[in-house]
């Protein structure tokens, strides 16, 4: 954007540092009072206490949850999940919020470093706090984090680059698609070679160190329809209507289960590989790339595979954020009035769990309502992402 025409005012870096220390802060506050009025049902700690722990003491064992359905994560989670346990004088609890707020921290720092845009860094740390507590309770800003460095080193030092984001794609799989917006020519080899290379060697140490470094593939065919998923919207409406499906707890999320919700599904992968074609589409068609194309195009391609997900947790929202953070960093982005709709999303998911998450099971009109505001807001989204991304790359 010409920023003759940027209306966005350009803030200070100098008083991120208090801002971030004192966001962080009441967000320790919510973790310490998690189920008490009004952050509506409790649970949002019991992920880490309870399965976390449990996880990473088996992993302390040398294997990988198998036999588990509620393991569906790529083998990367393992070392992820077993650090907490390696830190002296801490509870496991304690150790992995440390390392969350570690994480988050250096996310920060890293989008204001330099002469970088402070708008990204000052998005981060403000727009955080909008999902509550839930972030620190889980391990998706160490997951961004990747990302995020990914995607900042790209320009000067692409190995590094595609390292950092096969090593996230191992954890969490979308950061791939962070490297979907390289120009083509000698970067786009150097950093999809690197990326190759890395996965292979860290799938192949995962698999000396650990057994069963692929079990969770066991525990991801039989997802069903979240109900915080845009299909889950979908079935929330129809039940307002008479629809006799209801809301069950399994793999680990709150799902739909009755009649049509096989085809919800169903619908959901087949829009997944839609806008896996489109994407293609858009790579084989750009034709003029800027520094911000990659930070762009990854916002746009985590956006729709976000929006077709069967699943949508309130923490996918922290990749948004984090994704949306990077185009700031930009002067050139085109995704600007796409960051203040993400905001927007954020504001909601935190609204909607856990503040409201109890109207949302029981699928009460301002529990649906919430929920579908919020993916209409992720939907429009995608269609302003990407129209201006394809404006932008085709001109």
């Amino acid at each position: 954007m010409d920023p003759v025409h940027d209306t966005w005012v350009r803030p200070s870096r100098t008083a991120l540092p208090v801002v971030w220390a004192l966001t962080r802060a009441a967000m320790l506050a919510l973790l310490a009072f998690d189920g008490r009025f009004p952050l509506g049902v409790g649970g949002v700690a019991g992920e880490v206490h309870a399965r976390y722990a449990h996880w990473g003491a088996t992993l302390a064992q040398g294997t990988f949850p198998t036999g588990d359905p509620l393991w569906q994560y790529p083998p990367g989670a393992g070392p992820l999940l077993l650090a907490p346990g390696l830190l002296p004088g801490l509870t496991y609890f304690q150790a992995f919020v440390t390392l969350t707020l570690a994480a988050d921290a250096l996310v920060t720092y890293v989008l204001a470093r330099g002469d970088r845009d402070p708008r990204g860094a000052w998005l981060w740390a403000a727009g955080l706090p909008l999902l509550l507590h839930v972030p620190l309770a889980r391990y998706d800003i160490e997951v961004t984090a990747l990302a995020v460095l990914a995607l900042l080193t790209l320009g000067r030092a692409p190995r590094l680059s595609g390292t950092l984001a096969a090593l996230g794609a191992l954890v969490k799989v979308w950061p791939a698609l962070t490297l979907l917006g390289v120009e083509r020519g000698r970067t786009a080899r150097q950093v999809w070679g690197t990326a190759l290379a890395a996965a292979t060697a860290m799938l192949l140490f995962l698999a000396l160190v650990f057994r069963a470094p692929l079990s969770f593939l066991n525990g991801q065919g039989g997802r069903g329809v979240q109900i915080e998923s845009l299909g889950g919207t979908v079935l929330a409406l129809a039940r307002l209507a008479g629809w006799p499906g209801r809301v069950r707890y399994q793999y680990g999320a709150m799902e739909y289960v009755g009649p049509w919700v096989g085809v919800v599904a169903t619908t959901s992968l087949a829009l997944t590989a839609v806008a896996f074609a489109v994407l293609l589409w858009w790579r084989l068609r750009a034709r003029r790339h800027t520094e911000a194309t990659p930070y762009d195009a990854a916002l746009c391609a985590v956006l729709m595979f976000t929006v077709t997900s069967r699943v949508v947790s309130p923490q996918y929202l922290v990749w948004l954020l984090g994704l949306a953070a990077v185009c700031l960093t930009s002067r050139r982005t085109t995704q600007r009035p796409v960051a203040l709709l993400v905001l927007a999303a954020a504001g909601l998911t935190g609204l909607a769990y856990p503040v409201l998450y109890g109207d949302v099971m029981a699928g009460t009109w301002t529990g649906v309502g919430v929920m579908a505001v919020r993916n209409a807001l992720l939907v429009a989204a995608v269609w302003v992402s990407f129209r201006a991304l394809w404006t932008a790359t085709r001109r």
